[in-house]
């Protein structure tokens, strides 16, 4: 097993940081959220100055063997389009890091289809898509850790190019199903709450879902230990997700959560060093009807509620401006001292 040094993050600095927020020219708390998202960034980096710097969107595609039982309104061959299109600049989340100059890459973590290598498409291959958990585990062990170990991989090489903001997108026809089974076993909540629409399935659409998951869940007889879980019911892409966020984390990276699936990711990461939950900032609460329980079991309070969830990371690129807005707040703000205005007494009581 995989072994993840993980800081704590410290608390030191708390009360300066609150310090500098309150003593903006503004009223207490009148910047609502932003001041909490300046506040968490400045803890995770341990400065009163806080900055984002070369940030990255990664994107980790894999196929699913049990995409081909129908669990999804599209067939398995739309994750290898996608692809293309990400290449070709097409795709929400190529309009969205473009908008935001966010330098963005792609992992093809277990696509059924051979890339051109002269692509750029990171290569990470652990083999062609999953094997369908109807029918026994989605990867073996082996498999598992050496996805693990290739997330690793590729966050260190985005760190080595001065990288201390990440966010993770995910793309992988069927990937809501393996996202439900983790949040099932690792959460112990009820299958049946933990299943949605995916794609955009109709009501019968994710009652045949549920039955079908319901189905490889009876037949699993390991533990909840989460290498357990994920190799027989994660994707490629989501356990490479999950790694790549133990190491950010290790780096001391700030990691930009998106929505389900990358949540379900973080959810199995945090099962193996849960000190990897002080480094993340939720973006938004994605339509999947069981990200909010996702959220809650983390006690992770999103930024966002505007009922997308197309994934790839898109809930997080829109929401990346509030969080710039956050650290250049904290930073060119002129304090009540700086601008000569006069304070209010309740701040000069907390300050």
């Amino acid at each position: 097993m995989i072994e993840f040094k993980i800081d704590p993050v410290s608390e030191k600095l708390d009360q300066e940081l609150w310090n500098k927020i309150n003593g903006k020219t503004k009223p207490l708390g009148s910047l609502g959220m932003l001041e909490e998202i300046a506040f968490n960034i400045g803890k995770i980096q341990n400065s009163l100055t806080p900055k984002i710097d070369n940030p990255n969107v990664v994107v980790f595609a894999g196929d699913h063997g049990i995409a081909d039982d129908g669990v999804s309104f599209y067939p398995k061959s739309v994750s290898y389009q996608m692809l293309y299109n990400y290449m070709q600049g097409g795709a929400a989340i190529n309009v969205f890091s473009n908008q935001h100059g966010i330098d963005f890459k792609v992992v093809d973590a277990g696509i059924d289809h051979d890339f051109d290598p002269s692509l750029s498409i990171i290569n990470k291959k652990i083999a062609h898509g999953t094997k369908n958990y109807r029918f026994g585990p989605a990867m073996t062990k082996e498999q598992c850790l050496e996805a693990i170990q290739r997330g690793t991989e590729v966050v260190s090489d985005i760190h080595k190019e001065g990288c201390n903001f990440i966010t993770f997108g995910e793309k992988g026809i069927g990937n809501t199903s393996s996202g439900a089974l983790i949040l099932s076993l690792l959460a112990d909540i009820p299958l049946e709450e933990c299943v949605g629409r995916g794609t955009g399935l109709d009501k019968d659409g994710v009652k045949s879902k549920f039955d079908l998951l319901n189905e490889a869940l009876s037949i699993y007889d390991g533990s909840n230990n989460p290498i357990d879980v994920l190799s027989q019911f994660g994707g490629f892409e989501v356990v490479m997700i999950a790694g790549a966020m133990l190491k950010a984390a290790e780096l001391k990276m700030t990691l930009f959560i998106d929505g389900f699936i990358i949540t379900s990711a973080l959810l199995a990461a945090s099962k193996i060093n849960p000190k990897v939950l002080d480094y993340c900032i939720f973006a938004h609460k994605s339509n999947e009807q069981a990200h909010i329980k996702m959220l809650n079991y983390l006690k992770a309070k999103p930024i966002l509620d505007i009922g997308m969830r197309l994934g790839e990371a898109t809930g997080a690129m829109v929401c990346y401006p509030l969080v710039k807005s956050a650290v250049q707040f904290i930073n060119e703000m002129a304090s009540f001292q700086e601008a000569g205005v006069s304070e209010s007494e309740e701040t000069k009581t907390i300050s």
